[in-house]
């Protein structure tokens, strides 16, 4: 790209030189042609008078020595034959005799090649009998190319010059536009083989910046998707938590026994491979993650009654106290039902799994006019720190929890706008509170939070506890 610019301005240049310097070449011969023979012209003019008055041959000899050309022998006047008197020529004429008849014959000035190099002028002038007079002027080629060269040697520079700078200043605008094009062929290069975190940047011409631009924005598109899919896995993955814990509290009950303790034992395993498939996920996950959450929403009553359905059967079998509170009426709220089944799961699983057999619970929804609120309390021994609780992720340290669960919630609620907190419940243990907002605005910390995720920032995300 860059040298098809030179080449192409190249030619452009040297066409306009052409274009304009020949002519003005051209030119400039024509002017030093007419200048020496206007001089000649003058100079034959001098002889003039004295013709008009004699044409006694010492007088015109005399009057024609006394002029310039006359001393540097290049003037002959042709005298015509006068009544008695012979024809005079003063001075070595240059052009023939036939040269001198045909102006003489013709009446006005005329030229005529010299054998020896150069021109001839001749300029006839009117005597005083009424005959005509030749005078004749020898122009040789030295001065009629007077200047010529010289002209043409400083068009020649002037030209070259011009083609030069006119490669230069097309070779530092090719780099211009090059380096950037470059720049971003290599991003587009490093991108597809996986390094994600290539970007270009945004100089250049406008064209090739709104280029950067584009190629910036979908490489961001490419890292969020690919944590999206990411993290769309992990919840998978933690959404089998759920069947496991009905698996685990089933196989607790078994008693004792070689069948039981194989059946114990292979929950465990199961447990400990769907951990690893969370991590392994979240590990790759990408920094920036969209939320989830959207979609056409769903009546939360319904799906808290739905899944309360299915938990109260196992709060049976351990003897826990289940209350139930504000699902009498349909209270939509713009959560796609799937996203909101998975965050009752992920908090009911923690109430079974973090608090003792016989913990009652209970589940209240709140409609407060532009927010739903979601309580899930416990009468467990709570939580000592809620902000620990709340920070994203797992050190490894405890088995079987792998930092997803409040997650999957925190996203539930921050995809409206809303926000996830931990406190003290009036059962006297953990209270879950999930602010869903209706209207997008969202409110406090969590409003905040959200803002700062669409602005590509890093939010303080919670994890399960």
């Amino acid at each position: 790209m860059r040298w098809a610019l030179v080449k192409v301005c190249l030619a452009v240049t040297a066409m306009v030189v052409v274009a304009f310097a020949v002519p003005l070449g051209l030119v400039v011969q024509e002017m030093a042609s007419d200048r020496a023979f206007s001089n000649a012209e003058r100079q034959a003019a001098t002889i003039g008078p004295t013709l008009s008055i004699t044409t006694d041959p010492v007088q015109l000899r005399k009057a024609v020595e006394s002029t310039q050309m006359g001393a540097a022998r290049r003037m002959a006047v042709h005298v015509p034959p006068i009544g008695d008197s012979p024809a005079v020529d003063i001075g070595t004429g240059w052009a023939g005799e036939h040269a001198v008849a045909q102006t003489r014959r013709i009446g006005r000035a005329t030229t005529a090649s010299v054998a020896g190099g150069g021109s001839a002028l001749l300029q006839p002038t009117a005597l005083g009998s009424g005959d005509i007079a030749v005078v004749e002027i020898h122009v040789p080629e030295s001065e009629v190319s007077n200047g010529v060269a010289t002209a043409w040697v400083v068009l020649a520079g002037v030209g070259l010059a011009l083609v030069v700078g006119s490669v230069a200043v097309a070779d530092r605008l090719g780099a211009r536009l090059v380096r950037p094009a470059e720049r971003l062929a290599d991003a587009a290069h490093q991108l597809g083989e996986g390094r994600l975190g290539a970007r270009v940047p945004e100089d250049g011409p406008k064209e090739l910046r709104s280029a950067a631009v584009a190629f910036n924005s979908m490489a961001d598109q490419v890292v969020e998707l690919l944590a999206n899919e990411r993290e769309l896995a992990a919840d998978l993955s933690h959404r089998l938590r759920t069947p496991l814990t009905v698996l685990r509290l089933n196989a607790a009950s078994l008693g004792d026994g070689p069948a039981a303790e194989q059946t114990r034992s292979a929950v465990e395993q199961l447990e400990r491979e769907v951990d690893t498939i969370i991590r392994t996920a979240r590990e790759q996950r990408a920094p920036a993650a969209a939320g989830a959450g959207g979609g056409a929403g769903c009546d939360a009553s319904e799906v808290i009654r739905d899944r309360m359905g299915f938990w109260s059967a196992l709060a049976e079998d351990e003897g826990r106290e289940v209350r139930l509170a504000g699902v009498d009426r349909t209270v939509r709220i713009p959560v796609a039902r799937p996203e909101l089944a998975a965050a009752l799961d992920a908090m009911l699983g923690n109430v079974f799994r973090h608090t003792p057999e016989g913990t009652p619970f209970a589940v209240d929804v709140h409609d407060a006019g532009d927010a739903v609120i979601v309580l899930v309390s416990d009468a467990g021994p709570g939580i000592a720190d809620p902000d620990a609780a709340l920070r994203r992720g797992n050190d490894g340290g405890r088995t079987g929890s792998t930092g997803l669960g409040l997650d999957i919630v925190r996203r539930v609620a921050e995809s409206t706008g809303g926000d996830v907190r931990l406190g003290r419940s009036v059962l006297g243990g953990t209270e879950v509170r999930v602010w869903i907002a209706l209207d997008g605005r969202g409110r406090g910390d969590g409003d905040r939070r959200s803002r700062r995720k669409r602005r590509g920032g890093r939010p303080r995300p919670p994890a399960d506890r």
